[in-house]
């Protein structure tokens, strides 16, 4: 179920692997932003299948037994996390592509939407875990690293 508590680490992996598509592609396709769109789409994709597989092999062996297909299904849906996430900073980019959006604009809008679904999980994250103020600034600290290293990357890329 999307919110639960089992969604927070897809969300922030997909939230990663959508923006450094994003951002190590978009001086590549800078002319061709449905190229970018596709490389990113397929890029998550992967990931998420193999995130999926991975926690079957690893699930399959901590519980001795192959899974049965509900509980592939119960993996499969936990992790759509990962997928889901890159939906808003991918529709950045369409918005681009369709001449909605300038590319740069565009671009800087999807990144602006990673860090915030980064540090909105890192306060999700320590609210559920009831960390203490301090737990929570860790948190959303670590979270919001990755999405600024990726905001240095675009920098560096662009220029």
């Amino acid at each position: 179920m999307v919110g639960t508590r089992d969604t927070i680490a897809g969300t922030v992996y997909g939230t990663i692997i959508v923006l450094s598509v994003l951002t190590a592609g978009a001086p590549a396709f800078e002319h061709n932003q449905w190229k970018l769109e596709i490389i990113a789409g397929l890029t998550v994709g992967v990931f998420w299948l193999a995130h999926v597989y991975t926690h079957i092999l690893g699930e399959s062996i901590q519980e001795g037994h192959r899974l049965d297909h509900g509980e592939l299904t119960v993996i499969a849906r936990r992790e759509l996390a990962i997928p889901r996430a890159a939906v808003l900073p991918m529709v950045a980019i369409a918005l681009s592509a369709v001449g909605v959006l300038k590319t740069d604009t565009a671009l800087w809008l999807a990144v602006g939407i990673g860090v915030t679904t980064l540090v909105v999980q890192g306060v999700r994250f320590a609210r559920l875990e009831r960390l203490s103020t301090i737990g929570m600034i860790v948190s959303v600290s670590i979270n919001l690293a990755f999405g600024l290293a990726l905001v240095v990357l675009k920098t560096v890329l662009a220029h």
